[in-house]
């Protein structure tokens, strides 16, 4: 029985080792992208994103936590604003802040408390391609050693990618209803505009 018992022990032991060397391996820096092309301006996606308010229309953790508990602080939207939460095991705990806001690029810094502490950046990019946008969503985070871990049965790329891919999908969905509803009464005061000039030349 004892000579079993010690068989096991030896068994997981090497086991431990062998997951401890294969995560000790893993790159200290990680970095997640997802692009999509969306029938929106910059000028009409960049609120969707500077404004942390408007987040819970689009972010994909949002919807992983109804009960989750949110504080806004700092500015309304832009550089300093800030957004933390608290939530179940699917979105932890942590904050963000935008650091820099530009027509076609907005930056975070993203802070994770829970399940473990973690910082990272990110960005994201809109540039114009015709009446369209491409839209990068990119994250560079530092690769904490128990993330590591992790990283031997899960993939990071994988594992966020998925929900970069939901949130641009969403992102995408707001951002070109908001392109409609602005463009038109843009097309509305053009047609007007037609009509008083049809009704100035028959008068004429």
């Amino acid at each position: 029985m004892k000579k079993a018992i010690a068989i096991v022990v030896g068994v997981v032991l090497v086991g431990v080792i062998a997951i401890l060397g294969i995560a000790a391996t893993k790159p200290d820096q990680v970095h997640v992208e997802r692009s999509l092309t969306m029938k929106a301006s910059p000028a009409a996606i960049h609120p969707q994103i500077n404004n942390y308010k408007n987040w819970m229309a689009w972010s994909p953790w949002e919807k992983q936590d109804p009960n989750m508990k949110r504080s806004f602080s700092g500015p309304e939207s832009g550089v300093g604003a800030k957004y933390a939460w608290v939530g179940n095991d699917n979105v932890g705990t942590g904050d963000m802040t935008i650091t820099s806001s530009e027509p076609e690029q907005i930056k975070l810094d993203l802070h994770f408390v829970k399940p473990f502490e973690g910082t990272s950046k990110v960005t994201f990019s809109m540039v114009p391609e015709g009446e369209a946008t491409k839209v990068t969503w990119a994250m560079d985070s530092d690769n904490a050693f128990p993330c590591k871990v992790m990283q031997v049965f899960i993939s990071m790329d994988d594992c966020c990618g998925k929900e970069f891919e939901k949130g641009l999908a969403s992102l995408k969905t707001v951002s070109e209803s908001s392109q409609t509803a602005e463009s038109k009464p843009a097309e509305k005061k053009a047609a007007d505009k037609t009509e008083e000039k049809k009704e100035t030349a028959n008068n004429g």
